[in-house]
């Protein structure tokens, strides 16, 4: 299944942050790629869940990744089309079964102020949500995809 077939809910997650055009990180998810997803449950963390969280979260620059402990923080992302606004992400990958509770999302927002300074606001549960949504739809894409070509 391609990876442009996410549902339409997890768009609205992705659109609620702001970012619906590319930051230029296209090489992010190969380059974080495990070595071979065939290999993913021998990883500490869930490797399918790894890499649907670097693909999910490609259009956003990457201030540190740690594999092992399954940690990815993005660096502040700011949409050109709502320039007063930007996002922060950290995805924890808590496990290395596949399964909602072993991904916890947190989303930082900040605003600009009157005076031009950044002041934290508020994060919509939905946002969230969405994104948890999407890598986990996206992990599951990708061991689906596993299990179908080792079956061959």
């Amino acid at each position: 299944m391609p990876r442009k077939a996410i549902p339409i809910i997890v768009l609205a997650g992705v659109a609620a942050l702001g970012a619906c055009s590319s930051h230029g990180n296209k090489d992010v998810a190969a380059r974080y790629k495990p070595v071979s997803l065939q290999n993913a449950a021998a990883m500490t963390v869930n490797g399918y869940l790894w890499q649907a969280a670097l693909e999910t979260l490609d259009f956003m620059p990457l201030a540190s990744t740690d594999a092992t402990g399954g940690v990815i923080v993005t660096d502040w992302y700011t949409n050109p089309s709502s320039p007063t606004e930007r996002m922060k992400v950290q995805v924890n990958i808590m496990d290395s079964r596949l399964r909602a509770d072993a991904l916890k999302v947190t989303v930082n927002r900040e605003t600009r102020s009157g005076s031009g300074e950044w002041v934290s606001a508020p994060v919509q549960q939905t946002t969230v949500a969405g994104l948890e949504d999407a890598i986990l739809v996206r992990a599951r894409q990708l061991r689906i995809g596993t299990v179908t070509r080792n079956k061959d």
